[in-house]
């Protein structure tokens, strides 16, 4: 799976309020840093396995555990709309 933002989503960086958002039609919502961790990895090329590899890099962490986590923030990021798979 390579997931991407949906036609009209991206992240963007609210200045003024000095926070990530998710920019969407009509909706936004601001995420938590763990789940901005794995959205400034999407980028519609790499698959779900690279961005497992590469958090499980950069934390120096079990990518076992990683992947269990990033595998049900992804669904959820899904559901809400935030990325596509």
């Amino acid at each position: 799976m390579i997931p991407r933002f949906p036609r009209g989503v991206r992240l963007h960086h609210d200045q003024a309020r000095e926070r990530w958002v998710v920019m969407a039609p009509e909706r936004m919502f601001v995420p938590d840093e763990t789940a901005l961790e794995v959205l400034r990895l999407v980028d519609g090329a790499r698959d779900l396995e690279d961005i497992i590899d590469a958090l499980a890099a950069k934390f120096d962490a079990p990518r076992e555990v990683i992947a269990t986590d990033v595998r049900a923030m992804v669904d959820d990021l899904v559901a809400r709309g935030a990325i596509t798979p």
